[in-house]
């Protein structure tokens, strides 16, 4: 197709024209982002799906770090960063599959369904520690927090040190300085590998206890493997939701009719909550692929040996899938949405996220029924990342 086409950052501010755009010109584009990396983006939904099953389409991070040297790209990954991301999500089969069914294993639906009253309760610790206050930030008294202290609890993260973490993992999805990551990787790193030390000795009640004495017919996770496997439940079930729960709460502020309809049948709120997730979802570029050999995309022919990122966001709002794909309707069947990635990849913690959203947006919208947004939606600013689709702020009116 020729010199790929430089994208700017309204990537980010502009995920969904600038995903439209791409789609125009076929369902699969190469690019280059705002930082150099030449890479083809699949925007198509059809095209998107069948990318995120499709085996000659790896994730092994060893061939991912020999193709950015190829192109020029110096390595930002220590000692502590490779130690994070060996996990299952940066992995191909039969690795993935060995780890994926050992953590089957410790986070199972049951798991996630006796959470129900935990994350009701600190829904409404949450919710009364906001006060009376007649305008805050959403994020850091409500978004951020929910996400944060029940993933910490489900895990056995210490509160006191839940705060910490979210500087670390924030850091670590931004587009941050090789320092930076570096820096706050180390410091996960340490923690974790005190905290599994800790629960080795003295298992407890939470989900890392679980993976720690998880076995399967003999099988078990290694010292790293179990460190990464930390890292990932922590990041994902902390970042994801997060941005669930604010661009949901973002949609309905903008669209008053559907916020209206919600609140006249809360009983929508399970659908409404898929619907969100395919608007707007947590998820924006899913993480980085590479061609093992070329694979046809469309009309065109991905070569092997090419980065290959989804775009979640596009596919989701590709109109061949979904009719008038740019409205918010919250009695759509959202079905089928690829905000949870698809294959052998998909989200584990979906079933987690999606109650966390739909017990906080049902007590947000209970405990304020004058909720307004309280800013332009244009002076609005999306975070400098291009895997997380997330506000840096969401002020609100709540009286």
């Amino acid at each position: 197709m020729g010199e790929p086409k430089n994208l700017d950052w309204d990537l980010v501010q502009e995920s969904h024209r600038v995903s439209a755009l791409l789609r125009e010109e076929g369902p699969a584009r190469k690019v280059r982002l705002p930082r150099g990396l030449a890479t083809w983006i699949v925007t198509g939904y059809a095209e998107a799906r069948a990318i995120l099953a499709d085996p000659r389409v790896g994730k092994d991070p060893a061939a991912i770090q020999r193709l950015f040297e190829r192109d020029g790209f110096e390595s930002a990954a220590d000692s502590a960063v490779r130690a994070l991301g060996a996990h299952m999500l940066n992995s191909d089969p039969p690795d993935h599959t060995r780890l994926r069914k050992l953590v089957n294993q410790a986070f199972t639906s049951r798991t996630v369904s006796r959470l129900r009253p935990r994350i009701e309760q600190i829904t409404a610790e949450l919710l009364d520690g906001i006060g009376d206050a007649e305008r805050v930030d959403l994020l850091p008294v409500f978004a951020v927090p929910l996400p944060i202290r029940v993933i910490c609890e489900l895990l056995g993260v210490h509160a006191g040190d839940q705060p910490a973490f979210a500087t670390w993992s924030n850091t670590m999805v931004a587009w941050s300085t090789p320092e930076e990551l570096q820096a706050a990787a180390a410091k996960m790193h340490a923690y974790l590998v005190d905290l599994i030390e800790e629960k080795r000795a003295e298992p407890a009640e939470d989900l890392l206890s679980g993976l720690i004495h998880a076995s399967d017919e003999g099988d078990s996770l290694t010292a790293d493997e179990l460190l990464a496997m930390a890292f990932l439940l922590l990041v994902a079930g902390f970042e994801t939701t997060v941005n669930l729960i604010a661009n949901s709460v973002l949609a309905l502020l903008r669209e008053p009719e559907q916020l209206a309809a919600l609140r006249a049948d809360p009983t929508l709120l399970p659908g409404a909550v898929e619907e969100f997730l395919r608007y707007d979802g947590a998820i924006h570029l899913a993480t980085i692929r590479f061609t093992k050999e070329a694979v046809p995309v469309g009309e065109v022919e991905i070569p092997a040996g090419e980065f290959v990122l989804v775009s979640l966001l596009g596919a989701n709002r590709d109109a061949g899938r979904f009719e008038d794909p740019h409205r918010l309707d919250v009695t759509r069947s959202a079905a089928g949405h690829l905000a949870f990635g698809h294959g052998i990849h998909h989200c584990v913690g979906a079933p987690l996220a999606r109650l966390e959203a739909e017990i906080a947006l049902r007590g947000l919208l209970e405990r304020f029924p004058d909720l307004g947004l309280d800013a332009e939606p244009e002076t609005l600013r999306w975070r400098e990342s291009t895997l997380v689709h997330g506000l840096e702020t969401l002020p609100v009116r709540l009286r």
